[in-house]
């Protein structure tokens, strides 16, 4: 889980990464409270600054939005935001 926190425009970048919206995430635990690091996520559902979403990394996150990666097979894509949390229930 984390919380979105800013966005990153990119020029120059790796083709698989052309046309991905890169966002800024803060990792945070079940009580919304920031944990570990910033990172840049790839944005498959439209997220914005202050949502609380769904992350995966590694082979989960390259293979999240291959629908939309116009028959690439290389990504170099280690973070992907899944899904938009609406609420936390403990």
């Amino acid at each position: 889980m984390a919380r979105v926190v800013g966005s990153v425009v990119a020029t120059q970048k790796d083709p698989s990464l052309v046309g991905k919206k890169l966002m800024i995430v803060q990792q945070i635990n079940s009580d919304q409270q920031p944990v570990r690091y910033e990172q840049v996520a790839a944005d498959t559902v439209n997220a914005g600054i202050g949502d609380n979403v769904l992350i995966v990394r590694g082979a989960g996150a390259r293979r999240a939005d291959k629908g939309r990666d116009n028959g690439q097979d290389r990504d170099v894509n280690d973070c992907t935001i899944v899904g938009i949390i609406d609420r936390f229930d403990k």
